[in-house]
């Protein structure tokens, strides 16, 4: 398991019953986690009194209970600032297990000794975009959610990074890379997140256990000849990590070599000393 145990500004302070309990900053949520199937008592006082809840609805969705949460704060990962803010669906615009993969795109980009240019797919509010652009690469940052790219734009300029050369496109991500490879453009690193279910901005439909192999060798089309690595993150149930590892070792290794490893992403719980699972990643590295 790769683990996000190097926070400073977030805190997974228990869970229990379905939920977690967290600190963002010095916000505290409940939210809904639909791993934490276990019945263990619920001692710490932030459970009683929290910043707000997340209930879900009966009839699907849920909302909010808020008692002195703002409208949106700023949690720092090291040397990088992300804005959060309670949204629909139980998010926070922010997946604090990430972490241990914007450390490995830092050190990976760091320690290549060349301009890397890297295409972030899915990119969401661009937390890999971020890792990316302070470690020194040139980034293209794609979603289809106009809002959640403006809202990765936000994340940048906290962090300084404003001024570094990243690429913001607001365009269906299969589209996008099928026009990058007509275009010759090429990329040295891939990361990608792609969504369980969606629909693209023509609705097309995207589940990934039919659509993830396809997308994966189509992005084999975009890599340079000398790539650095791909990351592919997974939270739709019932992909293992082993499944990544098998697209991966299909795709990128029987063109390029290296390897790949993939593993669970997990945050450690104050409460218990365990440490609770949050979806899969894979790495694959020439």
């Amino acid at each position: 398991m790769w683990l996000a145990d190097k926070w400073k500004d977030f805190e997974l302070i228990d869970c229990s019953k379905g939920e977690k309990l967290e600190r963002w900053g010095k916000e505290i949520l409940v939210r809904p986690d639909p791993q934490a199937i276990w019945d263990t008592p619920r001692v710490h006082k932030g459970w009683q009194r929290p910043s707000a809840k997340y209930t879900r609805s009966s009839k699907g969705g849920g909302s909010w209970e808020k008692t002195k949460l703002p409208e949106s704060w700023q949690v720092r990962y090291g040397d990088m600032t992300f804005n959060v803010k309670p949204m629909n669906f139980k998010h926070t615009g922010l997946f604090p297990e990430q972490s241990s993969n914007w450390d490995y795109i830092i050190d990976k980009i760091r320690a290549a000794g060349r301009e890397i240019n890297v295409l972030n797919l899915f990119a969401y509010t661009g937390a890999a975009t971020v890792a990316a652009a302070y470690a020194g690469a040139s980034v293209c940052h794609v979603d289809a959610a106009k809002g959640m790219v403006a809202w990765a734009k936000e994340n940048a300029k906290s962090s300084g990074l404003s001024d570094r050369p990243i690429r913001w496109i607001v365009d269906d991500c299969v589209k996008y890379v099928e026009r990058e490879i007509r275009r010759g453009k090429r990329y040295d690193a891939i990361i990608m997140d792609p969504p369980s279910y969606g629909r693209g901005p023509s609705g097309e439909i995207w589940k990934l256990e039919q659509n993830l192999y396809p997308f994966v060798k189509l992005c084999e089309g975009v890599l340079s000849e000398d790539p650095l690595f791909v990351i592919i993150n997974s939270y739709t149930t019932g992909i293992s990590p082993s499944t990544l590892t098998y697209i991966s070792e299909s795709v990128f290794t029987k063109r390029f070599g290296g390897k790949s490893r993939s593993e669970e992403l997990g945050i450690p719980v104050t409460m218990s000393g365990l440490n609770l699972p949050c979806g899969a990643s894979c790495r694959w590295e020439r």
